[in-house]
Parts: C-alpha cells; structure tokens; sequence
C-alpha cells in the first residue's frame, strides 16, 4: 500500500517518473539493493546485523577494477577474485562473532572501517576506470527488454528464497533467530551457522558490488558508503523482525521496491542529499518501532492466554 501511494505521488509531482528511462533507472538501481538484501535478511533472521557490508562493495569495486586494469587480467578472475574476497570477509565476521562471541555490532563495525581503509589503499584514493566491454555487460547489458542486473537480482533472490524457504539450513536460520539456546540444544551447529550466513552475507554483497562496478564504469573507494544503512532499511520494511526468527524473503522485495522509489523520486524532486537521509532516517525509525509494537502485542496476546 505504501508503495503504491510513492508511485502515486511521485507520479503526480515529477512528468519524468514514469518515463520509461526514469522506471529503467529505478529497476538497475532496486537491483544492486535487492542482490545485497538477500544476505542481509539471512543476517537480520539470526537477530544479528551486518554493517561491514557497505565497504565489501567498496572493496570488491576496487579489487575487481585493478585485477582487470592495473594488472590487466580476465574479468573473469577478476570476478572470482572479487567474490573469494567477499565471502571470505564475511566467514571472519562470521567465526569472529561464533567463536569469540564478540556482538555482531562491533564486529561488522570494525571490519566496516578496515575494508573501507584497504580499499583506498589499494587504489591510492584515485578512482579505476576502462574495463573491457565484457565486464560491462554485467552491469549495462540487456537480454531481449530485460536489463542484466535485474536478471541477476531475480536470479539471487529466487536462491535466497530457495535456501530459506526449501532447505535446513533455511529453518535453521528461523531456529536461531527465535531462540538461539533452544536451536543448539537441539542439535543445531550455532557456530556454523552463524558463519555461514555472514559468509553469505558477504557473497552477495560482492555481487553487488561487481553488478555496481559494471554499471558505472569505475570503481571507487567510497562506492559503497552508505549502502549497509539502505539495506538495512530495504529488510526491515519488507517484514523481516529486527530481533529475528520471523520474515519471509518474498516480502523483502517489496521494501526493496519501496526504497529505490523513494530515493529516486527524491532526486527528481531535487530533495537534498542531507534532506534525503533524514526521511530514510525516519522511515527505518518507523518500520522498527512498528515491528517492535507488533511483539510486545504478540507477548500480551500470549500472556494473556496462559
């Protein structure tokens, strides 16, 4: 409902929002959200939260760019060099938060702000650029109508529900975010689990990064700055309980959809990018403080009935 009162208005308050250029722009942008969103909601599901998620996709532009252009390689190693990256930050979340049982906060805090670091180091602070034409089909080409990154958002998406929705490592997910302590006496291996999903978490936060690298056509140190604060906000809209254990992947997409409207609709009503942070600000304020009312009357409606 929400989403259709946006496209209402925004309709309404700019002749250029439902040009088909316009609706091309939103769906390529909704699609590097809804790629990083799907780790995301894994991360959220376990009542965790994954901050470093915005510097992977710094650090994955940086390192797939200079693979390809400074060391003059094939995409595709610079893809799979990319993606190992990714993932591999994601499993050290993961075993830093399992085995040491540091909080989730500090510890994707911390590597938010080392990825980020490395990444201007690596390029030296200057932005990478000429990537063979190849590459740039992840992000710029089209089959038939369709853009590339939309076919890929759909791809992951269609994954990330099949992992939650169709296997045990999905209902472990839920298992952990309901009642952590109940999900390993159990039998539930807490610790793997927990790596696993950071470990996704950061895969798909470097595809992400490489759908973003392709589509602009440079990489850039700060290209992910910000990112991890509209992911967030894209899960938590789409249902997803910020204290975990309830949420469904297919909801996700449209909090997905609800965020790459509003920020487009806001650049073409030339809102400020101060102005824009504040209203994602409060619209996330909203959402939490909705979902945290939600369970205080789910705890009632239980009291109440013992």
């Amino acid at each position: 409902m929400f989403l259709l009162v946006m496209i209402i208005f925004f309709s309404t308050t700019s002749q250029n929002f439902l040009t088909v250029r316009n609706l091309m722009n939103v769906i390529k942008q909704v699609a590097i959200y809804g790629i990083a969103s799907v780790g995301m909601t894994y991360v959220i599901l376990l009542g965790g939260i994954d901050l470093s998620i915005g510097s992977i996709i710094s650090l994955v532009n940086i390192v797939a760019a200079y693979v390809m252009v400074n060391l003059g390689l094939n995409p595709f190693i610079a893809i799979l060099a990319a993606l190992v990256i990714s993932t591999a930050i994601g499993f050290l979340n993961g075993i830093i938060i399992a085995k040491l049982k540091m909080p989730e906060l500090i510890v994707t805090f911390a590597s938010q702000t080392i990825f980020a670091g490395l990444a201007y180091i690596i390029c030296k602070g200057t932005p990478i650029s000429r990537f063979p034409d190849s590459f740039l089909t992840i992000g710029q080409g089209y089959v038939g109508a369709i853009p590339i990154p939309v076919i890929i958002m759909v791809i992951v998406f269609a994954i990330g529900w099949f992992i939650s929705e169709k296997t045990y490592f999905g209902r472990y997910f839920y298992a952990l975010g309901g009642n952590e302590e109940a999900a390993q006496l159990s039998g539930i291996d807490v610790k793997w689990v927990k790596c696993l999903v950071y470990s996704l978490s950061g895969l798909f936060a470097g595809i992400a990064g490489l759908v973003m690298l392709a589509r602009a056509n440079t990489g850039q140190p700060n290209a992910g700055v910000g990112y991890e604060f509209d992911v967030i906000t894209c899960v938590v809209l789409g249902g997803v309980s910020t204290t975990g254990g309830s949420g469904k992947m297919s909801n996700v997409i449209a909090g997905v959809m609800i965020i790459g409207v509003l920020q487009n609709g806001m650049v073409l009503l030339n809102v400020s990018s101060y102005m824009q942070m504040v209203v994602k600000g409060i619209i996330l304020l909203i959402a939490v403080g909705a979902d945290c009312v939600q369970k205080q009357r789910l705890l009632k409606a239980k009291k109440a009935a013992v």
